[in-house]
């Protein structure tokens, strides 16, 4: 399927009035998201930056149907409600197309507090899209450290860097053999467009994680949500693939990035402009910190490659 920007819908579903940060990288996500869904969509979510973005109530910048959630639930809560719509249809009280269910959670709410019922979903095959948007922390309640911040990375809770490697769940959800899984990029809109009107077609459960670099958490200019998202696939820091019942699909440019027919940006490119590196970039040991990122880019690199080769 390819994708132009022509392609895109000139209806906006998240409306003037947002709460979001300057530059918030869940805003920009859900507005291509919505362009690639379409107004037939009910949306569900947990405690996050994107429930805080809302605006004051009772309006709403969200314009589609929204219901905020406990924090763990997502994963019973969009499969109970893609359920309900399905005895509706049953029963004859619902008509014409059935609307696409999907959840709207960060990556605490994936990652950590709503993982089991994710991945409870996810094997009971439930008719719902999982967005995970990303931003490598608890941003919405002061950057604590999640299951999704990377190695040396300084939050409020990890002062002096993580010391532990961030989890791989777009790689679990790929080994709970689901009809669809993919991860994305803000500065890849055709790719992430392509990647949710594809899971929309779908029927059964569906994990698509956006990377989301964000600017108070992550300690960088407003402008450059952006850049950050390039830099960091160019970089291998975040890989792009989708992946059908186990089969996995390498996407460009980390698909020429893995054949050597791209050059890998050095990490130090991506990571040099991020306060929560500064520690890293004025330490005596600066070169064994990078040597140590590079491989683990590498490592991730040739592992996922080496995936993508298995049927």
């Amino acid at each position: 399927m390819s994708v132009k920007i022509k392609d895109f819908s000139d209806v906006e579903y998240v409306l003037p009035g947002s709460a979001a940060c300057a530059g918030c990288p869940s805003t920009i996500a859900l507005r291509i998201v919505g362009k690639a869904l379409g107004e037939n969509a009910i949306m569900l979510m947990t405690p996050s930056c994107a429930v805080a973005s809302i605006g004051l109530l009772p309006k709403s910048c969200y314009s589609l149907p929204t219901l905020n959630i406990c924090f763990a639930s997502a994963g019973a809560s969009a499969g109970g409600l893609s359920l309900a719509l399905d005895a509706l249809y049953e029963k004859g009280r619902l008509k014409g197309e059935k609307p696409t269910v999907f959840n709207w959670v960060g990556d605490g709410g994936t990652y950590d507090i709503g993982l089991q019922g994710i991945s409870a979903a996810a094997e009971r095959n439930d008719d719902f899209i999982h967005f995970c948007y990303n931003n490598e922390a608890y941003s919405n309640t002061g950057v604590q450290r999640s299951g999704a911040t990377p190695l040396h990375a300084i939050t409020t809770t990890t002062p002096l860097g993580k010391e532990v490697h961030r989890k791989n769940v777009p790689l679990l959800m790929l080994e709970h053999r689901i009809p669809y899984v993919a991860t994305a990029s803000l500065a890849y809109p055709m790719d992430l467009y392509r990647k949710v009107a594809k899971a929309k077609s779908i029927k059964g459960f569906k994990y698509i994680e956006i990377h989301a670099p964000c600017y108070p958490g992550w300690k960088f200019a407003s402008s450059d949500t952006v850049k950050m998202s390039r830099l960091a696939v160019k970089s291998g820091a975040w890989l792009l693939w989708e992946g059908e019942y186990g089969r996995l699909t390498l996407n460009n440019p980390t698909s020429l990035l893995a054949k050597g027919k791209m050059e890998l940006l050095p990490v130090e490119e991506y990571i040099k402009s991020q306060g929560r590196y500064a520690h890293l970039m004025k330490s005596p040991d600066k070169k064994s910190y990078l040597a140590e990122l590079e491989e683990e880019v590498k490592r991730g690199l040739k592992f996922m490659a080496g995936r993508a080769e298995l049927i």
